[in-house]
């Protein structure tokens, strides 16, 4: 496969319950690498432990109640949570605003341009199948070539 630079960006908009949620994340392929870059703000102060799980998902839109036709976690490998390829770290916010970084190999930019990043309403707990007993999803973006 060929790695060359390739960069990609989410815009993450917030749910109707949500609209103050909003912000970028970002995709840079780096040889066999991928850096993400997440800035998030407006997340909600009801969760009081402060940590949002953010994934990718396999579905290209953001449309649905509740954003449904996101479908569900990005994992063409069909390996159990928290092994799917679009798995990543949770968002921990500070008054409302989270900032995440982290280079991952578990996909290539190119593998995830037109998926979705979702966010959840509460922290993944990395065991409970499929998805980590993540919570609702409160935000949305699809992934697009930068």
């Amino acid at each position: 496969m060929n790695h060359q630079v390739l960069r990609a960006k989410a815009m993450i908009k917030g749910s109707e319950k949500y609209p103050q949620l909003c912000g970028e994340v970002w995709f840079v392929q780096n040889g066999c690498s991928v850096l993400v870059t997440a800035n998030i703000s407006g997340l909600p102060k009801e969760n009081t432990s402060g940590f949002f799980a953010m994934h990718i998902h396999q579905g290209e839109s953001c449309g649905g109640k509740d954003f449904a036709d996101s479908s569900t976690h990005f994992n063409p490998k069909n390996k159990p949570h928290p092994d799917h390829a679009g798995d990543l770290p949770p968002l921990l916010s500070c008054k409302g605003k989270a900032h995440m970084q982290v280079r991952t190999d578990r996909f290539s930019v190119r593998d995830i341009i037109g998926r979705t990043v979702i966010i959840h309403s509460n922290a993944d707990d990395f065991v409970t199948q499929p998805s980590g007993n993540s919570g609702m999803k409160i935000a949305c973006g699809i992934i697009c070539k930068a």
